[in-house]
């Protein structure tokens, strides 16, 4: 429990003591470079960096971050960034304690090998995570296989997790 003190504790005081430039971080912080860029540059940390390797979402929104997938309008995929984080940042730890997955909230639909110029990949809302759905709308309730979404006229939709596999 010790060391998960310290990692909180830090997120408050990012700048280590200099004759301790790792203390208060086990090996996975120390080893995983983009965190201890983050903590040597106390104007880029914020919590999200401290955290980011304990919530299991933060990684898969690092990696949509680095490239807009093929298929997808960039005004699309920056949406799904923005919608990600605001639904980490709500609700992260309720999902993963619900077992929602990466593929719950970031999924899309592989393309074909040769799609046709029209095609896209959000059109398929059968295989689309549920970032990609909510499109500046919140999330209001999350349980085990739906999230519940408030529209901007106020009424609720309902986003069922992808079933995988068979039923």
């Amino acid at each position: 429990m010790g060391k998960y003190l310290d990692i909180f504790r830090s997120a408050e005081h990012p700048t280590p003591a200099a004759d301790q430039p790792h203390s208060g971080y086990d090996k996975n912080d120390i080893n995983d470079k983009r965190y201890t860029d983050a903590f040597n540059k106390p104007k880029a940390h914020n919590q999200r960096d401290a955290f980011g390797r304990l919530c299991r979402f933060c990684r898969t929104l690092d990696e949509l971050e680095r490239r807009c997938p093929d298929h997808v309008d960039a005004a699309d995929w920056q949406q799904a960034i923005e919608d990600g984080r605001r639904f980490e940042a709500e609700w992260g730890s309720k999902a993963q304690a619900l077992g929602w997955t990466d593929a719950d909230l970031s999924q899309l639909h592989e393309p074909p090998q040769r799609p046709h110029p029209s095609y896209r990949r959000l059109s398929r809302y059968d295989c689309t995570g549920l970032i990609w759905l909510l499109q500046g709308r919140p999330v209001i309730e999350l349980t085990e296989t739906t999230a519940t979404i408030r529209a901007h006229s106020g009424a609720t939709l309902t986003y069922r997790k992808i079933k995988t596999g068979a039923s």
